[in-house]
């Protein structure tokens, strides 16, 4: 029978251990503080925000709202960045992106502290991720790899397919299981027969951002299944990028849509935070 990783349940058990962590630091007088960043009024990441903050609440950390209008200039928006790098209450640093379109998305991330990175998206974290040291990794990847292990998986020896090539996403994945000794494949648009690549994958990370792309068929038996999509649509509402049905009767384990990869993101992000918390003060 099919396990379903319930993304949930693992990410309350990650932020009781976190609420545990933050009570010992505000013994020494130290709450976490996350400033969350929200330019302009786009419903999805409205509600993104909102459900990081209430997160926040629940797990002890101290939230910073900044909600800022849609015609916030790049320079305004920087200096905020340097403002809040500064300020000794802030232990990380989220800038909701989507940004829009008139704003540099790369420059905004960068002006970010390394250390106060929380979404580990600064050129300095890639890098120390892709050389195997020491960083704020990024939080959807660091999820993913939670949530196999929550499995029994050895990662070790898999062979694993990530479908989609992010720097959000599919890079990091792959990056980090390769460093757990995976056999990693990375497929993107200009794969040739898909279907066959998905077929040999022990680990498969769904991160395409199409509905349902990935047919149910295509799964190898007793694989692993961590669907990253979050795809709105007008008739079945938040649906994933594998045919969620068929895939289980073929996988040993699958992440739900919703219910899955969207919780563990989050409880990483206060992961991250805390963490930031503890190496600078």
């Amino acid at each position: 029978m099919t396990h379903i990783i319930d993304g949930k349940a693992l990410a309350l058990s990650v932020r009781a251990q976190l609420s545990k962590e933050i009570n010992t630091l505000k013994t020494r007088g130290i709450t976490p503080g996350l400033a969350v960043v929200l330019v302009g009024q786009d419903p999805a990441s409205q509600m993104y925000v909102k459900n990081k903050k209430l997160a926040c609440s629940k797990t002890g950390i101290e939230s910073f709202s900044y909600e800022l209008s849609n015609d916030t200039t790049e320079d305004e928006l920087y200096e905020l960045v340097l403002k809040l790098n500064a300020d000794s209450k802030i232990d990380g640093i989220l800038v909701q992106l989507p940004l829009p379109s008139h704003l540099n998305e790369q420059r905004i991330l960068t002006a970010i502290s390394p250390e106060k990175d929380v979404d580990g998206f600064h050129p300095e974290n890639l890098g120390k991720l892709l050389r195997g040291e020491p960083c704020m990794e990024a939080c959807t990847p660091a999820g993913i790899i939670a949530l196999i292990d929550s499995t029994g998986t050895d990662i070790s020896g898999k062979n694993a397919v990530v479908v989609g090539r992010s720097n959000i996403v599919g890079k990091p994945v792959s990056i980090m299981l390769l460093s757990r000794h995976a056999t990693v494949t990375i497929c993107h648009s200009k794969t040739k027969d898909l279907p066959a690549k998905i077929k040999g994958a022990d680990i498969l990370v769904a991160a395409l951002g199409k509905p349902e792309f990935i047919k149910g068929d295509w799964i190898k038996e007793r694989s692993i299944v961590i669907d990253v999509g979050t795809n709105h649509t007008k008739d079945r509402g938040l649906i994933g990028d594998v045919e969620f049905k068929e895939a289980s009767l073929h996988a040993a384990a699958i992440t739900p849509v919703p219910g899955g990869v969207g919780p563990m993101t989050i409880a990483m992000l206060l992961k991250n935070t805390v963490k930031s918390a503890m190496k600078r003060r």
